[in-house]
Formats: structure tokens, C-alpha cells, sequence
């Protein structure tokens, strides 16, 4: 605990330093950050690192962690300097006499808590909005993924100093003694559970959080609809990752007079996805693994008691323990006795619904906590504004998978218990900034309609203004 306040006291004292930087001098950073992941030899680190921890494929790591830190830095260059100036706002007539406009200044010393998912990804993503806010960060990565942790250590030890940019590695006690610090701002990224502790710890201090967080995100797929396109679509969402994915499709919600064809469509993909030649899927050099045995387990076990229950088991379901392998699997027939319909399943299983009429599918989904994503595929203009507008989830795609978080100009993040606070872009600078108001007079006094005392002229005076609030 020494070791980490000093940190960040350290920290503290750099933070008026860092609150004067420039455009310039914040996009340099970033610089030296685009440089170090562009060098083979770290790319090549980075890929043998998340091999190591759950044999990510190659292309993914390209995909889902080095593309997108790549495209947030340079989605930043090309707007940092705009986000950074003053931005003037209209003033009320009753005003008139002076200006106003917001400031963004930093907050201070920010807590990333990242995951093990994407521990990349989404180690850095909010390390760069906090840097390009002008911030001190300090990283603490998950230690389940302990060769990612590793490598994102070395790089930001390589590129910072610890009174600037810090990683913190350690177990749950270490992001405990953190917590127990006066943080400026907490960004976290994790389950609900996970997230409601933060919050607790975070409201000792007053500080400002962002939880990014997750929940059960539906498929609608309707009668209206190419159903080899959604399939396509839908077993290439599932299975990224191992099904890992905060935004994944957790559940299937299917017109009934298509259930069939989508599953047979979803195994013909699966097939031709990972495992084209009759291999087997665990053969696949393109399908990772759940990231440990304790997931892996826990997986199982809902699959399990949904057959237990009467779930259809319509592929998938086998586990080799020693690889944390598990195929992937589809399930019917589910019902919401089954615990898998009650917990984000974050794994390679997809549970269809059936549903008879689109009233259904809203009271389906608004009987579970707002979602953090939600996906229709349809060709119905009338239907897909029907269960938009009878629902309510962080964002929402409209035939495709997973991509709102591929574009910077959309806000990212939950509902409630699927998360507080959006980032991306300008709403991740904004996050990590404090919107300063700042208003100016510049003529016209207002002693002789606002002070005391209040005559009967004066009383008439305010009467009259307030017509015109």
C-alpha cells in the first residue's frame, strides 16, 4: 500500500503540470504509444502474450485490440484540438450583458480498472481519452490475463514516467487498497457485481465513476429477415472471442416460423467458420479459449441445467478441461427456470427464444435489467422502429453484430446495471474532464432589479422578468 500512495501522491503533485499541456504536447504522448505497438517485434509480443493467456488468434488480436487503439488514436489527432477549446453557449435574454462558455479541464489523477477480455483493448482505450484530457492514470489490469498484464507494463514503464502513466499489476487486494484512494475519476470495465463495489468505494471519496459494464444482450431475429445473412452475422458475434465479448449476444429471441432455419444456418456457419475440413473445432487455429477453468466450469454448469430443465442441446456442449475448450453451443427450448436466462453468460452459447408476435419480444426483454447492447435483424422498417421504441439498452444495431463500438462518434456504454456513462470519442474526452461553466459580464448592472430591498417598484420590476423566464 506504501509503494501504491506514493504513487499517487506523486501523481498528485504532476497533475498542475499536466492540467497546461497542450494539443500538442497530449497528442505526443499518444505518439509514443502509436510507435511502440506499430514495431513488429512488440506486435509479435503482444500477440504470443494473448496466446499464452487463451489462445487468441492472431487475427483477432489484429481485429479486437491493436486496429482499435489504432483507430481511437487516430480518431483523437484528428480532433483533440477541437475538443480542447472553449466552447461558447447561447445566452438568455435576461443575461444579455454578459457571455458564457464551458471549459474542459482535466480531473486530476483517473483509476483504470480493466479487464481480462480484451485486456488490450480495453486496458488502453480509456488510457488514451485520460492522457488527451490531460490526466494522470493510473492502470491496474486484470491479473487473470497475467501475460497481457505483464506486457502492458512493460510498454507503459518503457514509454512514461510513474508519476505520469503508471501500472499497477496485483490480485483483488490491490485494487482494493486502490480504491481506498481519493481518485479524481474510476473508470471501470467488469460485471455489474464487480462495478456496484466500485461505486460503494467510490462514494467514500466522492469521485466520479464511468462503469462499463454488461448484462444480457438480445438478438431479435423476425420473420422478416434473410436468415443465412443473420446467421451469418449472429455465429461470427457469438463465437469472437470465445463468446467473451461485454456486447455479445447473450440470447436469441427468433419469429417461431424461423427458429429451424436458423439453427440449421447457425451450424452450417459455425462449421464453415471453425472447422472447414472435418477436423474437429478444437483443431481450429481461429477459435480461442475460455480464459480458465473457473469460467469454463461455471459455463458448463448453466448449460447443464438448462438440459436438466428441458433445454434441446442442438450442438455444441464439449469441454476438454485441460484446454479450456468448449465447443460452440446452441440451445432450445429454454424457459426462465433455467439459470443461463439469469446470468450473462460470457461463453460460446447462444439460448433461443421463440416469439409468436412483436408484442412479445419487448415484455421478453423488459423483464430483465436494461442490457448494454441490443441487436434486430429485419427488413421491416415498422418492426425495427417498434422494438426500439419499446425497449431501452445502451446502444442498439440494426442488422449486423457488435460494430457501435468501431465508431468513435457514437457514445459506448450501459443502462443502470449495464453501466453509468458513455465514452468514445468526445464523450470519453468529455469523461475524463470536468465541464467547467464559465459566464462574464461584461455591461449592464443588475443592482437596481435584484437587490435589496425589494420596493413595490422593484417587486413590479421582478414580476415582469419572471414573465419572461
Amino acid at each position: 500500500m506504501a509503494d501504491i500512495k506514493s504513487i499517487f501522491e506523486a501523481q498528485q503533485k504532476k497533475c498542475d503540470q499536466l492540467k497546461r499541456t497542450s494539443a500538442k504536447e497530449r497528442l505526443a504522448k499518444l505518439n509514443k504509444i502509436e510507435k511502440y505497438i506499430s514495431d513488429q517485434s512488440n506486435i509479435d509480443a503482444l500477440q504470443d502474450a494473448l496466446y499464452k493467456d487463451f489462445k487468441k488468434p492472431a487475427s483477432e488480436v489484429y481485429l479486437t485490440e491493436l486496429g482499435v487503439v489504432h483507430a481511437q488514436i487516430s480518431h483523437i489527432k484528428n480532433n483533440l484540438s477541437f475538443w480542447m477549446l472553449n466552447k461558447k453557449v447561447d445566452t438568455p435574454l435576461l443575461l444579455q450583458g454578459t457571455s458564457s462558455y464551458i471549459k474542459y479541464e482535466p480531473k486530476g489523477v483517473c483509476l483504470v480498472l480493466s479487464p481480462w477480455n480484451y485486456p488490450f483493448n480495453l486496458a488502453m482505450v480509456p488510457v488514451l481519452y485520460a492522457i488527451s484530457a490531460g490526466n494522470a492514470v493510473i492502470l491496474k489490469p486484470s491479473e487473470i490475463t497475467t501475460h497481457a498484464s505483464a506486457y502492458l507494463n512493460k510498454m507503459i514503464s518503457e514509454l512514461f514516467e510513474c508519476d505520469e502513466v503508471c501500472v499497477i499489476e496485483g490480485d483483488v487486494s490491490t485494487s482494493t487498497s486502490l480504491l481506498e484512494l481519493p481518485f479524481d475519476h474510476i473508470f471501470f470495465t467488469g460485471s455489474p457485481q464487480v462495478g456496484k463495489i466500485v461505486m460503494t468505494a467510490a462514494a467514500k471519496n466522492l469521485t466520479s465513476v464511468t462503469l462499463e459494464l454488461g448484462g444480457k444482450s438480445p438478438a431479435i431475429i423476425d420473420e422478416k429477415v434473410d436468415i443465412r445473412s443473420a446467421a451469418e452475422k449472429l455465429a461470427w458475434a457469438k463465437c469472437l472471442n470465445n463468446g467473451q465479448t461485454c456486447i455479445a449476444p447473450d440470447y436469441a429471441i427468433v419469429h417461431e416460423s424461423k427458429k429451424e432455419a436458423l439453427i440449421s444456418e447457425l451450424k452450417a456457419c459455425i462449421g464453415s467458420y471453425y472447422d472447414p475440413e472435418n477436423k474437429g473445432i478444437q483443431a481450429s487455429q481461429d477459435y480461442s479459449r475460455v480464459v480458465n477453468n473457473k469460467h469454463l466450469n461455471r459455463i458448463k454448469t448453466l448449460i447443464d441445467d438448462a438440459v436438466e430443465k428441458g433445454a434441446k442441446l442442438e450442438c455444441g456442449g464439449e469441454v476438454n478441461q485441460e484446454d479450456n475448450f468448449l465447443a460452440p453451443t446452441i440451445l432450445s427450448n429454454v424457459n426462465e427456470d433455467m439459470s443461463i436466462m439469469h446470468e450473462e453468460i460470457f461463453g460460446p452459447v447462444l439460448p433461443i427464444m421463440t416469439f409468436k408476435n412483436k408484442e412479445d419480444v419487448p415484455a421478453a426483454i423488459n423483464k430483465r435489467p436494461k442490457p448494454l447492447s441490443m441487436y434486430i435483424a429485419s427488413k421491416s422498417h415498422n418492426n425495427i422502429q417498434y422494438y426500439i421504441d419499446n425497449t431501452s439498452s445502451g446502444g442498439t444495431i440494426v442488422n449486423d453484430y457488435m460494430l457501435g463500438y468501431s465508431n468513435p462518434n457514437l457514445p459506448f456504454g450501459g443502462v443502470n446495471n449495464s453501466g453509468i456513462g458513455k465514452s468514445l470519442g468526445f464523450h470519453s474526452f468529455v469523461e475524463f474532464s470536468n465541464e467547467r461553466g464559465i459566464l462574464k459580464r461584461h455591461y449592464m448592472k443588475l443592482k437596481p432589479f435584484m437587490y435589496p430591498p425589494y420596493t413595490n417598484f422593484v417587486k413590479k420590476i421582478i414580476k415582469l422578468i419572471y414573465k419572461w423566464m
